[in-house]
């Protein structure tokens, strides 16, 4: 059984090992999340170490899948953006364990992101994905809207150009 959580930087320094998995075993399956090749577990450690600070600040918000007690996905909501920008959030590292997909982890994730991002009163959220990746499937799925693509954007893990999605969603009232 699975639950999602929102985790503060305390909490999550007590799943720091977890979430180095989950990042490193990913990157080694070829996500496009910023990381090239080689990335290992200690890599992906000191990231999220890099990553607790933030999360004691406001603007930045971590919700975790556990599955049994472990953390198995996670996805950050960051909120630094500039004045004019307030009422919008961007979707950060959305990331399940190879071993946990197709379990509904990535839509539960997202929609916890969701309704805290409304609960906080934003009302646009964005986000960027490799074009290709089966990331692109799920957020078609929980209706979210291609703004255009970036041709060699980014860059896969092993350095091979990446093209780039941009998407957004309008948090309108969840009840309409």
């Amino acid at each position: 059984m699975h639950r999602i959580e929102q985790l503060d930087a305390d909490r999550a320094a007590a799943h720091l090992d977890n979430l180095a998995e989950v990042l490193a075993d990913c990157v080694a399956g070829g996500a496009s999340v910023n990381f090239m090749w080689p990335y290992g577990v200690d890599d992906a450690r000191a990231w999220w170490q890099g990553q607790l600070a933030g999360l004691a600040a406001p603007d930045r918000h971590l919700f975790v899948a556990f599955d049994d007690g472990r953390a198995v996905g996670c996805v950050l909501l960051g909120r630094d953006a500039p004045p004019n920008q307030a009422h919008r959030g961007e979707v950060r590292k959305l990331l399940v364990h190879p071993s946990a997909r197709g379990r509904g982890l990535g839509k539960a994730l997202m929609a916890g992101l969701e309704a805290h991002a409304r609960a906080l009163g934003l009302e646009l959220l964005t986000l960027d994905t490799g074009v290709g990746g089966e990331a692109e499937t799920l957020y078609a799925r929980l209706g979210w809207t291609s703004a255009g693509v970036i041709p060699n954007f980014a860059k896969w893990p092993d350095g091979r150009p990446c093209d780039t999605r941009y998407y957004f969603k309008p948090l309108g009232d969840p009840a309409a």
